[in-house]
């Protein structure tokens, strides 16, 4: 038996409940009809007492939640459904059951299985945020990802020359699942994951990763500015296109040197002193 936490919106609000469902890391959303002009969204954040309470506390400030037990079949019924995701022409993000077979010479293929709730890299929030790591990462980095999920970000990172990626993230599901896919994609030796709060994180980095939501990162932000190497750079997403500029300037004195826009979402670069800046969609 697996644990469902259930969502009920407004059919008028049912977009906006699941990006921020998908923001914090979900596999899957299911929508079903609740009567009456409301809409039920079923998804997991996995089997871990402590993020099935984090995750209500945060749901439960805006929405109607509650939790089901549900069959492991059904449950897991979402992963016939998955497909693999074109980051960029020469990057593929595929669930690690369905790999394609052919590929384009040149083009690397990235194994994920997310394990019991962590994301498969397809929401325009972790694709804005690889195709912006990409754009600023250097062979040898030192990358750090605060939010790590199934550690998808950290993988690319060192597949793509970083000499390491530390991730960290609150929930113990998200530290079993960057092990095994950092295995899985053979890097694991450079590539860790833990439990470690960011305030607890010593040193400073070239590229720092921050898929997370808006009022985390505000509440982060002190500390992003202070991992970030004086000549790094800061990616901030799991911001809407629209309304973020609360979270630039929490980042201040950082200055934005690229933001990225896709399906109402945005990544942001920052860097600690300006150094051009471009706006790619």
């Amino acid at each position: 038996m697996s644990t469902s936490i259930v969502v009920t919106v407004e059919e008028t609000g049912a977009e906006v409940a699941a990006d921020t469902l998908w923001s914090l890391g979900v596999v899957a959303v299911e929508e079903r009809t609740a009567g009456g002009g409301r809409v039920e969204l079923w998804t997991s954040v996995g089997e871990e007492r402590g993020d099935i309470e984090r995750a209500l506390a945060r749901i439960g400030q805006r929405w109607e939640c509650r939790v089901e037990v549900v069959d492991d079949e059904v449950a897991e019924s979402w992963r016939v459904f998955a497909a693999p995701t074109e980051i960029d022409p020469d990057l593929v993000i595929a669930p690690s059951w369905c790999v394609p077979s052919e590929v384009p010479a040149g083009t690397t293929v990235v194994a994920i299985d997310p394990g019991s709730a962590f994301g498969l890299g397809d929401h325009p929030t972790t694709v804005l945020t690889l195709r912006s790591m990409r754009a600023v990462l250097r062979p040898g980095a030192r990358v750090l990802d605060v939010g790590c999920g199934s550690g998808v970000l950290g993988i690319v990172a060192c597949l793509e020359g970083a000499a390491s990626c530390v991730g960290i993230d609150i929930a113990e599901a998200a530290v079993s699942a960057t092990l095994a896919n950092a295995a899985r994609n053979g890097v694991a030796s450079r590539c860790t994951a833990s439990v470690t709060p960011l305030a607890e994180v010593r040193g400073e980095f070239d590229v720092v990763l921050a898929n997370v939501l808006a009022p985390v990162l505000v509440d982060l932000a002190a500390e992003l500015r202070r991992v970030t190497a004086g000549s790094g750079t800061l990616i901030v997403s799991g911001v809407l296109a629209g309304r973020h500029d609360h979270v630039v300037e929490a980042l201040s004195p950082m200055t934005v040197v690229d933001r990225r826009v896709s399906g109402g979402w945005a990544a942001v670069t920052l860097a600690h002193r300006a150094c051009g800046s471009s706006g790619a969609a």
